[in-house]
């Protein structure tokens, strides 16, 4: 299965770069991710835990990363097995560049196999599935720089309030 998308992202490109290359961003932002450790150049080792459709099961695996070119570019390539249930595979490549105000634009390229039980859910129900964890990682992603999102608030100044940040981008402009 094949997917794509970008997204905005208020933080500059540096700390974009740093955050997808951060244990415990990608630990917060992978849904079902129970275990998260490594580094950018060895490689992450993670346990995730997922249901797909009837088919529930622990996913263990690992992430390489290649062709980094700070801060513009990174190949991610992931392979988990999940027992009796299967296993899935692929890689992303994750694109960084200028955005609009300062902010950074954000595209992803994937490419992804499953085999064993979830193979023969069917390729609507993975797919499915599979745009939905994208979204919800990026999602993650997304609100660990910037905040969650808020319905815009007006002071009585009739001037917007300020947008909270989010804990990494707080952490690394402290």
């Amino acid at each position: 299965m094949h997917m794509n998308d970008s997204r905005t992202i208020s933080a500059d490109q540096n700390t974009v770069w740093a955050a997808i290359l951060d244990p415990e961003v990608l630990k917060a932002c992978v849904p079902g991710c129970t275990e998260m450790a490594g580094n950018a150049d060895d490689g992450f080792e993670a346990t995730v835990v997922q249901k797909v459709g009837p088919v529930k099961a622990t996913f263990k695996g690992k992430v390489t990363l290649s062709d980094m070119e700070a801060p513009n570019r990174v190949t991610l390539n992931g392979e988990g097995k999940g027992g009796a249930a299967g296993f899935a595979k692929g890689g992303a490549t994750v694109t960084l560049a200028p955005g609009e105000d300062g902010g950074t634009l954000l595209t992803y390229d994937v490419d992804a196999k499953v085999g064993g039980k979830l193979a023969q859910l069917g390729s609507r129900i993975i797919d499915g599935f599979a745009k939905k964890m994208a979204d919800q990682f990026f999602t993650s992603f997304q609100e660990a720089l910037e905040g969650p999102a808020e319905e815009e608030e007006t002071t009585e100044e009739g001037t917007d309030a300020p947008r909270k940040k989010g804990w990494f981008k707080r952490m690394v402009s402290s």
